[in-house]
């Protein structure tokens, strides 16, 4: 959207990481169909431990990327992201690829990794954020 007189705004980290985001939502929600398939499971969990699961690593994604992700464009936005926004923002994404993978079993690491990616990429962008309305930044 153009307003008369304004530019437009474009937001490019915000929006790879938005695009990102999508992806492993889309591939997440996947994984899920292939075990409701499989274990012949339509609604809930059916009690099954891995379905639960994986319904859990997406919402755990559901949870923390929308606030991740308005943090990271109203960085953005700011003008003092710089260099650092993108960098930050691909490990928070890849810890949520491996926080899934974690909750599979599989690489019981991958859960404690994205835990704490997304622990610190949400409290480190708060901090900048909160540092950068009071003109410390």
């Amino acid at each position: 959207m153009v307003l008369s007189g304004f530019a437009p705004v474009v937001l490019p980290t915000t929006l790879c990481l938005a695009a990102a985001g999508a992806v492993i939502n889309c591939w997440l929600m996947i994984r899920i169909g292939q075990v409701r398939m499989a274990r012949k499971i339509e609604l809930g969990d059916g009690g099954d431990a891995f379905l639960l699961a994986r319904m859990r690593a997406q919402a755990n994604f559901i949870e923390t990327a929308p606030l991740t992700l308005i943090l990271f464009a109203l960085v953005e936005l700011t003008g003092k992201g710089s260099w650092w926004l993108g960098p930050v923002g691909a490990i928070f994404m890849l810890g949520r690829v491996a926080h899934a993978i974690g909750m599979d079993g599989k690489f019981k690491a991958g859960r404690a990794i994205g835990t704490v990616t997304a622990l610190l990429a949400q409290l480190g962008l708060a901090t900048f954020a909160v540092l950068a309305s009071v003109n410390l930044i």
